[in-house]
């Protein structure tokens, strides 16, 4: 275990960093790993440069004094819990994770995560015997062809994809948690683990012990998005988080596909809305393997993303910021501050979590473009 591959651990199980400050402080490591500049405002400024506030900063330098303690810890965690951890630069981190603009730079992994062509497949908790039996077909049949497929572990399509998958005997699946590996969420789904880890993986960027949260589902779901060729999306309303999966794929420049619903169905909005404005109407799985195709190697070119659909504003700070930055322009954290009134360790700690998410991209400068509507 390297120093640099200790440091992330140590800084991805910090209780006191916020997610999106993690992943650009091991992203940009030789930045502010040396001494540390003397003045409030001198480190000030390195904090902005590095696009996070500045107690974030400071935490990040005191986790450091223990990172190799703190990376032992973890690693013992893991092996007792059957798993492995893997950092960015790895050989063996999944190369389609470096596709996302701030990547998750450590994996917690249990099983083997297949390398072969992937989709996620991803749809509503609550899904009706319609979805079940659209996520049956499309996750069976994609399986059987070899490809792998990727979902969240959540209850209704996700868990149903997962199981089909698993049905064929060469069928391979991996399931993103937005929790703890160690974490028994949601419950009832201990032989679906079991089962999943035997022909595919689990996998998590969150450290041992973190709960799920509301916030961490949208961070979860840029993973599902990255690890996939593209994404199908079988039954979702209006503010399902199985759009933003989608979004991201979209941004990613990857493909996105929906199973049409009937039109008096709450999980149809979703899909419906996104065949609407230029997403892929898939009725069975050759629909997907003729993108695929051959199915056991990608094409090096994808074809460029469809036109996003518009999603609704984040509630609170984050709605507040994205109001002040145009969709397609870009905007400094300083005229932020004026435009806004937010002190600025309040704004970069939004801006972070934006980013995250997938709504703005930080641009040298700094400066951050508005991407997603």
């Amino acid at each position: 275990m390297t120093t640099e591959s200790s440091l992330k651990i140590a800084l991805n199980a910090s209780w006191k960093l916020h997610r999106a400050a993690v992943c650009r402080l091991c992203r940009n490591i030789d930045r502010w790993t040396g001494p540390a500049p003397r003045g409030a405002r001198a480190r000030d400024e390195e904090a902005q440069i590095l696009g996070i506030p500045a107690d974030q900063l400071e935490k990040a330098r005191a986790v450091a004094a223990q990172a190799s303690v703190q990376a032992g810890q973890e690693i013992e965690r893991a092996a007792a819990a059957g798993a492995r951890i893997l950092t960015s630069g790895d050989l063996e981190y999944p190369r389609m994770l470096n596709d996302l603009q701030l990547p998750p730079p450590v994996l917690y992994i249990a099983g083997e995560v297949p390398e072969q062509p992937s989709v996620a497949i991803v749809g509503s908790r609550k899904s009706s015997p319609y979805g079940k039996t659209a996520a049956t077909f499309f996750a069976r049949g994609l399986a059987e062809a070899g490809v792998t497929v990727v979902s969240g572990f959540a209850r209704g399509v996700d868990a149903t994809a997962h199981g089909a998958a698993l049905e064929p005997e060469v069928g391979r699946t991996v399931a993103v948690l937005g929790c703890g590996l160690d974490i028994p969420y949601p419950r009832g789904h201990t032989a679906l683990r079991e089962a999943i880890v035997r022909q595919g993986a689990i996998l998590s960027e969150f450290p041992f012990g973190a709960e799920p949260r509301r916030w961490s589902f949208p961070i979860r779901n840029r993973v599902i998005a990255a690890l996939s060729s593209g994404t199908l999306v079988i039954q979702a309303g209006n503010r399902s988080g199985s759009l933003i999966t989608a979004h991201h794929a979209l941004e990613l420049g990857r493909e996105v596909w929906a199973v049409p619903g009937p039109i008096f169905e709450d999980g149809s909005p979703g899909p419906n809305n996104l065949i609407r404005d230029g997403a892929g109407l898939v009725q069975h799985p050759r629909d997907i393997l003729e993108f695929l195709q051959p199915p056991r190697s990608l094409p090096l070119d994808l074809p460029p993303a469809v036109p996003q659909p518009i999603r609704a504003l984040p509630a609170g700070l984050g709605g507040k910021i994205l109001k002040r930055i145009p969709p397609g322009e870009s905007r400094s954290p300083d005229s932020l501050v004026e435009a806004t009134g937010l002190p600025i360790h309040n704004l970069l700690a939004e801006l972070l979590n934006l980013e995250l998410t997938g709504w703005l991209r930080r641009l040298p400068g700094p400066a951050y473009r508005r991407v997603l509507e």
